[in-house]
Order: C-alpha cells, then structure tokens, then sequence
C-alpha cells in the first residue's frame, strides 16, 4: 500500500506546489482531482489541479515527468460531481467533463478515475437506481475502452436539509453496490472506499472489505467524530452531530481497519482526505494536518 493524501486540502496551491509539499512530507502519492475551472459549488469541489479540458500529451508527458522527478505518484484522478442530477443540463455537463477526466487519467498513464454516481435527493433509491441504468453503462463502456476504472466512492452527500431525505450519491451502502454491480458487473466499475461515511450511518465498515475484495480499487483515509450527546437529544433524523476528522482523531479503528485490507491483500493507494475544520485556519494548519495523519496511519503500512 503506498500513503498519499487528496489534492482538495491544498486547493490554493498550483500543481507543482502540490507535488513539492507531497514530496517534502514524504507522502507517496497524490490523487489529483480535475474539476472544470470555476466557482466551487459546494466546499472541497471545483478544485482543479490538473485541467483535462485542455490537456494534451505532451502536458500529460510533463505532469509525469514532474512526479517522477519528486518521487510521487499520481494514485488516482478525481472528481466527485453529481452524474445523476436532477436538472439534465446539470447532469449532461457533469457527464460530459467524467469523460474528459476518463480520457486525461489515459493519457497520464494511470489506471483509475474517482467519482460519485450521483442522486436526484429527491427520489426514492429505485427510481435513482433506474436512472443509474440509464446513464452509467455508457460512461463505463468508455472507460473499459480507455483501460481506466472507475472507483465510486460512499459518502452519500447529505450534509444538509436542501439534500434531504435521499443524498446526492446513490452508492452508499453495500446494498445498494450489490445491485449496481449485479447490473454492471464490468471488471472496470469498482470502489473507492472511505470507512468514515459508513461511521454515522451506522454501517460496518470492516465486513464490506471482505465481500467486494475485488472492487476495492481506491481508498480514502478520513475519520469521522460523533456528538453522542447532541445525538442523544436531537436524534439520527437530524443534521451536525457527525463531525469530519483526520485520522487518529474519531472514531475509526484503524488498526482494525487496515487488518482488513491486509487480509483481502489490498496493495493500493490510501489517500488521506482531509475535511477536518480544526486545521483549515492556514496552509500551515492544513500541512500540519497532512504531517499528523502520515505519522498516525504509516505504522500500519
């Protein structure tokens, strides 16, 4: 397994920056995310550390150049929209820019693109599960053809009541991924598993390791604080009492954790993601966030 962290932390920074502090902090990896250049509609979104729209090889021969010259790799290429979105405009560009990103992780040599499936919050987990057959088939068809895999990551993207009740990324829970992978059983379509979202969920995160083994492609890092007695007065139906963390600091068991990996012999990237607001005051506080997370999760690698 090789520690790399996600780029979203270090949004202010250009991309060889990026890889200089990666490098400096001894980190292995980076996945790099590509969102279109613009306004972020949401926090940690429209980052864009390497812009695929306008990417050509002879860039793509200098991103990677670069890496090697520091020594860190490029574990993954990301970007977490909404494909399944309510308005077909939104969706349509959404899907539009996966491809390009599809297509830019083939010219960098790399192997997965990390995403969302996306949701209408609105419907019901069938009636989004018949638009998911609708829309992901093709998008999968054209990453099979680019020899790139697609790594769906579980955090359902509710973190507010203008999301409420269903979430914007329909791929939450193993339940769900049963059915997504019954329909689309390519060897191409698989996870980026992050057991932080499963934690407020009230899921086990360790026993899905073990059942889809084989579609683990892509791991985040990132921990998850419970407010058990915010939670004890308002209840699970309400929003805040779920807080994330960098690793070591909620309530995941990380020992247990990687035990997992271990077993199903998961040799890929973990990449810290960090979300925790305790340490977004400076590039400092946020580098400094990225230095405790390696100290906490490298013993087990």
């Amino acid at each position: 397994m090789k520690l790399g962290f996600v780029s979203a932390i270090l949004a202010d920074q250009p991309f060889e920056a990026l890889i200089d502090i990666a490098a400096a902090e001894g980190f292995a990896c980076v996945e790099a995310l590509c969102w279109p250049a613009g306004k972020a509609e949401r926090r940690y979104a429209g980052v864009t550390h390497i812009d695929v729209t306008n990417l050509t090889q002879g860039r793509a021969d200098s991103v990677n150049a670069l890496c090697r010259d520091r020594g860190v790799d490029l574990s993954a290429l990301g970007y977490y929209p909404n494909i399944l979105a309510a308005d077909p405009q939104e969706s349509a560009h959404c899907i539009e820019h996966l491809k390009k990103v599809i297509q830019a992780a083939r010219l960098l040599g790399l192997s997965t693109v990390n995403t969302f499936i996306g949701a209408d919050h609105r419907r019901n987990i069938e009636e989004n599960l018949s638009s998911f057959e609708k829309t992901w088939p093709d998008i999968i068809r054209l990453a099979e053809g680019e020899g790139i895999r697609i790594a769906i990551e579980n955090c359902p993207m509710l973190f507010s009541f203008d999301e409420w009740p269903g979430g914007k990324n329909l791929a939450y829970s193993p339940a769900i991924w049963r059915r997504m992978f019954e329909y689309i059983p390519s060897a191409s379509f698989g996870l980026n598993y992050d057991p932080s979202h499963f934690i407020w969920q009230f899921i086990d995160y360790i026993r899905p390791i073990h059942e889809f083994r084989d579609r683990i492609f892509h791991v985040h890092a990132k921990d998850l604080k419970i407010d058990r007695a915010r939670l004890a007065d308002e209840g699970i139906l309400s929003l805040g009492w779920s807080t994330p963390k960098i690793p070591g600091y909620g309530a995941v068991d990380w020992g247990a954790f990687f035990s997992a990996l271990s077993d199903i012999a998961y040799d890929g990237p973990v990449c810290v993601e960090v979300e925790d607001r305790s340490f977004e005051d400076s590039l400092e506080a946020r580098i400094h966030s990225l230095r405790i997370s390696k100290k906490i999760l490298s013993p087990y690698l």
